[in-house]
């Protein structure tokens, strides 16, 4: 480091002293007029040796490199198609940088503007001196013939000479409407379907003439009454129908006000002292005369309006076999259904449309195969399958709408006892039918080639279910009447994807997890609920009832939780019971065990999807509604350790996932204990 320069030395200018020390003063200088310099070091001063004042002090250079600028930008070249590192740094860094608007007289830039200003105003005079108007006139000969200038009074009055009138304001007025409520008709017309209905109408005609040279003036006037009588009489108009049903429904709720209020407003406040544990609120009991005697034998909530379902009767008895009905009741008039249609056959199945929610397929006892559209005026099916469209030959055990639209046309699928699958179409006029796949028999393990000959025919299909996610919309799962489980493929019809061998008697229900992708649950006839993975052939959890299982269903809320209820009758410990379980709670046991109905067997059960409720069917003709407690509707629990960056829908898939995690450590743990127990009993024997 350079050494500090020293101050200026201080000067000073004074007379020559005078008095006694006058002569030692003068000793300092001969000539006391010069200045006298005195150095003044600083207190901090480095002492420095006089070598190192000599010394050279290294100049300190400044080189115009930007510190901050990147060494090591890449950038990717199209020619070798690889990333290359640019060794050119740009070192300028701009502080301050504005456009200029002057320019130097001197510079090129200006004698170009100046020429072309110069360029401009010459063009303009010209211009002007072709316009010009030349004015012949001869000048004043004195000063009286100069026109004299009328002066104003000041400059600020002056008006001119002309109308002043006010404007008038425009005002518009203007109005905005809502557009009309309109609707889009469209469609494909070929030259067949002309065809077909123009033959069509000159039918009619040809048949309407016969009509009229037969009745004659009769006919006529018959239709002309009929006709009189719908227009003039009001009582059996559609909007006395429509206001009776009004008045039906607000009456039925004044009378079960209590009953409505403990389904909106009541919780089971003990709920808060039992942890793990639930119960069920009864509220109402549907039920209808036309279904009396019958059993319930579906039950199925509409997609769209969540207040309304659909409740088939048949019998499960084969030496007892009748007529069937559908009753679609809504908890808004809970004492008669809104709509009852009459079947043939006893009612094994019905589903509802995903996307027309008034559409209606029913499989009947009979193997046939029904389309009702709840809003038409009569009661007949829109669609029928007969023996010509290859119907089913024993009863059609569950259908199920396809949410694929690729097809266009819509259509679902049904399984029946006679071992098919089949695919029914709604054409324009007629229902068609594709087989998707022939249920097989399969032998057990131990079966050789001797018994080859036994295993000639189908299994007999009990229930199905579509996996409902996108990835795995073709598979499909089937249950049979001899206690297997088949994982099938739309794509492929020849054979099995999988089979799932556990239960030992008929497989009455099985349904995908609607948050897991890969889980799957089954209710069965030897007693037991089964949880399953499709990626593994056994069973992951195993619940035994200790009676047989009519059905089984997930909840909507929560990918843990399922319901099953048990049909057998009067006089079992269990019977009539629905069995609630939560697997995040307590995955050994149910968390609510709760008696419905006395003397009767529960066939079916539902969950709603908007409402806290379940609804269960039993073998006298009843429908049952039960409000869930606090306890058996807990869906996703966040605590302060829950990430928030977390969806409901990845929470659910950690509760599965964990529940398989634990299960899986269990039965690690029991198979290494029973190996230990093999080799300490072998020890003991050697």
């Amino acid at each position: 480091m350079a050494p500090k320069a020293a101050p200026k030395a201080q000067q000073r200018s004074t007379p020559p002293p005078e008095g006694p020390g006058a002569e030692a003063e003068q000793e300092l200088g001969d000539d006391y007029d010069m200045p006298v310099i005195v150095k003044v070091r600083p207190d901090d001063q480095l002492p420095l040796e006089p070598e190192e004042l000599e010394k050279e002090v290294p100049p300190r250079v400044l080189y115009p490199l930007n510190p901050q600028s990147a060494h090591n930008t890449t950038q990717y070249s199209f020619k070798e198609k690889c990333f290359k590192v640019d060794e050119q740094v740009d070192q300028v860094v701009m502080h301050f940088a504005r456009d200029g608007l002057i320019l130097l007289k001197d510079s090129p830039e200006a004698q170009d503007q100046m020429e072309v200003l110069e360029k401009k105003e010459a063009e303009q005079n010209e211009k002007e001196e072709a316009e010009a108007i030349d004015e012949d006139f001869d000048p004043p000969e004195n000063d009286k013939e100069v026109p004299v200038k009328n002066p104003l009074r000041n400059q600020f009055n002056f008006s001119e000479r002309a109308a002043q009138s006010k404007n008038a304001l425009l005002r518009e007025r203007s109005w905005t409407t809502e557009p009309p409520p309109t609707t889009r008709n469209d469609g494909t017309v070929t030259q067949w379907e002309i065809f077909d209905q123009y033959m069509a109408d000159i039918e009619a005609a040809k048949e309407k003439e016969k009509e009229d040279k037969k009745g004659g003036k009769s006919v006529y006037d018959d239709v002309s009454e009929k006709k009189k009588k719908s227009d003039t009489d009001p009582t059996y108009s559609e909007n006395m129908k429509l206001s009776i049903k009004i008045m039906e429904r607000m009456v039925n709720q004044n009378a079960e006000n209590e009953v409505y209020h403990d389904f909106k407003y009541w919780e089971d406040r003990s709920d808060e002292f039992r942890d793990g544990e639930g119960t069920l609120l009864p509220l109402w009991r549907f039920s209808s005369e036309k279904a009396k005697k019958k059993q319930v034998t579906c039950i199925k909530w509409n997609p769209h309006y969540s207040d309304l379902c659909a409740v088939g009767f048949g019998s499960y008895d084969f030496m007892r076999q009748g007529t069937g009905v559908i009753c679609c009741y809504s908890l808004k008039n809970t004492r008669f259904p809104e709509y009852v249609f009459n079947t043939d056959a006893g009612v094994c199945s019905l589903d509802w449309h995903p996307a027309h929610p008034a559409v209606l397929a029913v499989g009947l006892y009979d193997g046939t195969v029904l389309v009702y559209d709840v809003r038409a005026r009569t009661k007949k099916p829109i669609y029928q399958s007969t023996v010509r469209t290859n119907k089913h030959t024993d009863p059609v055990w569950e259908v199920r709408w396809n949410n694929d639209e690729s097809t266009g046309a819509l259509n679902f699928y049904s399984i029946s006892s006679d071992g098919r699958v089949s695919n029914w179409f709604l054409l324009k006029n007629k229902l068609e039918s594709e087989e998707v796949m022939e249920l097989k028999l399969m032998g057990s393990p131990g079966v050789g080639e001797e018994d080859e000959t036994s295993l000639a025919g189908l299994a007999g299909g009990l229930c199905f279910d579509f996996h409902t996610h996108s990835d795995h919309s073709h598979l499909f799962l089937v249950g049979t009447e001899e206690g297997r489980i088949h994982k099938c493929s739309k794509a492929f019809s020849g054979q099995y994807l999988e089979t799932y061998e556990g239960h030992t008697m008929a497989v009455y229900s099985v349904r995908w997890n609607p948050f897991h992708e890969k889980i799957f649950i089954s209710a069965s006839a030897d007693w037991t609920v089964k949880l399953w993975n499709h990626e593994n052939r056994f069973a992951i959890l195993s619940f035994d009832l200790s009676q047989a299982i009519g059905d089984v269903a997930w909840a909507p809320y929560s990918s843990t939780t399922f319901a099953a209820i048990t049909s057998d009758g009067a006089g079992g410990s269990t019977s009539g019971v629905v069995h609630i379980y939560d697997l995040s709670v307590n995955r050994n046991e149910h968390i609510c065990a709760q008696k419905v109905v006395k003397r009767a067997k529960l066939t079916h059960v539902a969950f709603s999807s908007s409402e806290p409720i379940i609804i269960v069917g039993d073998d006298r003709g009843g429908v049952n509604t039960l409000k869930l407690s606090p306890n058996l509707r807990i869906g996703v629990v966040r605590t302060e350790d829950t990430d928030p960056n977390l969806t409901d829908m990845d929470l659910q898939l950690q509760k599965m996932e964990h529940l398989q995690l634990v299960q899986h450590r269990i039965v690690h743990f029991r198979a290494a204990n029973i190996q230990a127990l093999l080799l300490s009993a072998w020890v003991v024997l050697l």
